[in-house]
């Protein structure tokens, strides 16, 4: 259960600086441990990963300590938080945004070589027009740690754009998180509250209240993928009467799910914005607390690619089943891509759906709301296209800046326990002519039968 916000106030971020502080002070005895630890370990794959964590975990306190001072500081100046709805102070915390995701994509570059190479479409003069004069909805696969970290960097940092985040309500427990989270026009999804309409009205509200640089970010699978969420909720369609909807998820090996509820509500809600399906590979090997420390990926190539459609080509007007098979065809294009895009040609992760009976979705797998389908589907309705592939330019998503996109929700989410962890490949995503970058580390699934939830 989260703790009230004042007890997350005056205790969470306080501890958080004292032991930032205590870390700091011990990081070269820790910094020397790590390296004789790594030392006598050099026969093992991946050695020296205890110093390359170390030096993370030393930059992500020393960052995470001076954004809750600059956020203390934004508060006094704007009259103890009278001013901080407006837009210059709105700006401001963006701005501090930006600074803390440039020292982690910095870090992880130094600490793990993470590289990011981003397939984007062609620059010509209407996605020129598009990145320029119309918000976004972005709607992105979720998987390993730090993606959503990515994807936020790369929208503020490379394209200029403002996210607004729909994520869990736990990322409230990381301190700076929390005060940004609150401060800017964001949804922290309760799992506890699952059943009720409010975190779908208040997705329509961000959306409907989205300016020409801004971008709502959605994570449609509601959680990382695993195994167990994976044979779950194609068990959840089977049993609710979606049968066609199963059928595609088998097929789908790499993605949870889609949930369409708080998706199709944004689309609905801003009839102006374009929608962008991203899809990326590479962390996906990491399902669970474990893997972060024994198969993090060191040196390795992080793909993603982007497709945008545009908003005239949205079917906003078909029936919710048509647009509901309008999602589950994009992901499948989506999960195809993963599977030919792998790093190092890793196979396509073998798990195969039980028939066994429906086993409830842990309450901490939600994260999106999900409005409730009717039984029958049409289908074959192939995703809207935007014209052939292209290659990759700066200030892909619409806006200035430089080229690139890296994954990434905004905050991490923690990765549920699967009683089968079958070996899976990265998956990757490409830039079409565009430098490759150096990447950070950052960064929630249910059915489309469930009832409305967050999303992260």
């Amino acid at each position: 259960m989260l703790p009230p916000r004042f007890i997350r106030r005056l205790v969470l971020a306080p501890l958080v600086v004292v032991i930032a502080l205590a870390f700091i002070v011990l990081s070269p005895f820790l910094a020397l441990l790590a390296l004789v630890f790594g030392l006598t370990a050099r026969s093992r794959p991946g050695r020296m990963r205890s110093l390359r964590l170390t030096c993370f975990a030393l930059i992500w306190f020393i960052a995470e300590t001076a954004a809750l001072f600059m956020l203390l500081g934004l508060w006094i100046v704007s009259g103890f938080g009278g001013r901080l709805r407006t837009e210059p102070y709105q700006s401001r915390h963006y701005a501090v945004i930006k600074w803390f995701l440039d020292v982690m994509y910095d870090g992880a570059a130094r600490t793990y070589g993470l590289r990011v190479e981003v397939d984007e479409p062609e620059l010509t003069p209407e996605e020129r027009i598009a990145r320029l004069a119309r918000p976004i909805i972005v709607l992105s696969r979720h998987a390993g740690p730090g993606d959503s970290f990515l994807l936020i960097h790369e929208l503020l940092s490379v394209y200029g754009r403002r996210p607004r985040v729909v994520m869990k309500s736990a990322l409230q427990l990381d301190p700076s998180v929390d005060v940004l989270g609150n401060r800017l026009p964001n949804v922290f999804i309760q799992h506890t509250k699952v059943g009720e309409s409010l975190f779908t009205e208040q997705i329509e509200r961000l959306a409907a209240g989205l300016g020409p640089t801004d971008a709502l970010v959605i994570f449609p699978e509601g959680a990382n993928w695993t195994p167990g969420r994976w044979r779950r909720g194609i068990r959840r369609l089977e049993h609710s009467g979606h049968p066609d909807l199963a059928a595609k998820a088998k097929k789908m090996p790499n993605l949870l799910p889609p949930r369409p509820g708080g998706t199709l509500a944004a689309i609905a809600a801003c009839p102006d914005a374009d929608v962008i399906f991203v899809a990326h590979a590479g962390l996906d090997t990491i399902v669970s607390v474990r893997d972060v420390w024994r198969n993090f990926p060191i040196n390795q190539v992080i793909k993603a690619r982007w497709w945008r459609v545009p908003h005239d080509a949205i079917p906003r007007d078909a029936t919710h089943d048509a647009q509901v098979q309008w999602l589950y065809d994009w992901w499948q294009r989506i999960d195809t891509w993963i599977s030919e895009n792998r790093p190092g040609g890793a196979p396509v992760p073998e798990v195969t759906p039980e028939p066994s009976e429906v086993i409830p979705e842990p309450e901490s797998d939600t994260a999106e709301p999900v409005a409730e389908l009717p039984p029958d589907h049409q289908t074959d309705h192939p995703p809207a296209i935007n014209g052939p592939k292209r290659q990759k330019t700066p200030g892909a998503f619409g806006f200035r800046g430089g080229s690139g996109f890296r994954d990434g929700s905004v905050h991490p989410v923690p990765h549920a326990k699967s009683e089968h962890r079958p070996a899976r490949g990265s998956r990757s995503r490409r830039r079409s002519d565009s430098e490759v970058r150096p990447a950070t580390l950052g960064g929630p699934g249910r059915t489309p039968s469930e009832k409305p939830s967050n999303s992260t």
